[in-house]
């Protein structure tokens, strides 16, 4: 399956159905009077977040979405029959903007979460509405009224409570591919990963964590170099960045600071975001350099910091465990805040 983040989309609400002029005629009614009735409620546009979908993919192909309109008013004063509503289906996690005034106009994060962003015109007016004591028999009638109509970019945006960073080749989909049952790409050059992965981390009580592998961060990615900026927004959402830096690298403390860089100058309060530092390929690396490497590292962060090796899974069972923590304590904080409002 192909992933698209990003789509752009035309919606337009029903129009309402036309209210009508008409007239009572029964042969045993001596007085009949207007009987027009109103038009019928055009169909709405609806998104809404649904968990089995992934992608926007579908949006590549289909890219205009209209409500049913409302049917004409009836005689004997009877509204007519409301348009259909369009209930569009996305990812969780999609963002919906306004593409002409970048208004966010919804972030649809839950299973089954709904928006309407186009509504369905109201139902003219038939003649029957117009029917008072100046004027018993009124011949006119209003045509409904046009749905809403606008043009919108949907964005998603992961839902994952730990985000993997790193250069190309740092090890991210080796990792994500050892802790969990997600199987992406993996091989020995650079760029092997050009969508993110999403992996499920199980704990021992069989509780599961979401962990997305971001690929393509390198350095000018906020400046448009390389596939990062396009998929920097899907760490936006996490509780933590988990930093996996390749210790047989030439110079680690340097692609330490190019990945801090390129967050700082992404900007919305990611490089802000807790982060644990994994030294990875620890199995392929003398432990003097190791232990050299980590003092530096040390000295240029106050993260936590781990050796590991996500071919072996050394080091792995120590990581998972400062990580559960930390989401429990977040988790813990959050809840209290909550039933404190």
């Amino acid at each position: 399956m192909q992933f698209i983040d990003r789509a752009e989309i035309e919606v337009e609400g029903g129009k309402g159905g036309d209210g009508i002029v008409a007239f009572r005629r029964e042969k045993y009614v001596p007085a009949g009077g207007p009987s027009g009735g109103n038009g019928g409620k055009g169909g709405s546009v609806y998104l809404q977040a649904a968990q089995n979908l992934q992608t926007l993919l579908d949006f590549r192909y289909s890219h205009y979405f209209k409500a049913d309109g409302g049917r004409r008013g009836g005689t004997n004063n009877c509204t007519g029959a409301a348009g259909k509503d369009n209930i569009i289906q996305v990812p969780c996690g999609s963002v919906i903007y306004d593409l002409e005034t970048e208004e966010i106009l919804g972030d649809l994060t839950i299973d089954k979460q709904i928006i309407c962003i186009a509504r369905g015109g109201k139902g003219g007016f038939g003649n029957k509405h117009f029917l008072s004591n100046q004027n018993r028999s009124p011949e006119h009638a209003l045509p409904g009224l046009e749905g809403e109509h606008r043009f919108l970019r949907l964005e998603l945006k992961l839902l994952a409570e730990v985000g993997i960073i790193g250069l190309p080749n740092a090890g991210k989909s080796t990792l994500i591919s050892s802790l969990s049952a997600a199987r992406p790409k993996i091989a020995d050059y650079p760029f092997t990963t050009l969508t993110p992965n999403l992996g499920v981390v199980r704990k021992t009580t069989g509780d599961g964590t979401v962990f997305a592998d971001i690929p393509g961060l390198i350095e000018g990615a906020h400046e448009g170099i390389g596939l990062g900026y396009e998929f920097l927004r899907h760490i936006e959402r996490t509780s933590l960045l988990l930093h996996l830096i390749d210790i047989t690298a030439d110079d680690p403390l340097k692609n330490y600071q190019i990945i801090q860089d390129e967050l700082k100058a992404y900007g919305k309060g990611i490089s802000d975001r807790f982060q644990i530092i994994a030294l990875n390929k620890a199995d392929a690396c003398d432990q003097n350099n190791i232990d050299a490497i980590t003092k530096k590292m040390n000295k240029l962060t106050n993260a936590p910091i781990f050796n590991i090796s996500a071919v072996t899974k050394a080091g792995t069972k120590e990581l998972l465990h400062t990580i559960w923590n930390y989401l429990e304590l977040e988790n813990s904080k959050e809840k209290s805040s909550t039933s404190f409002l």
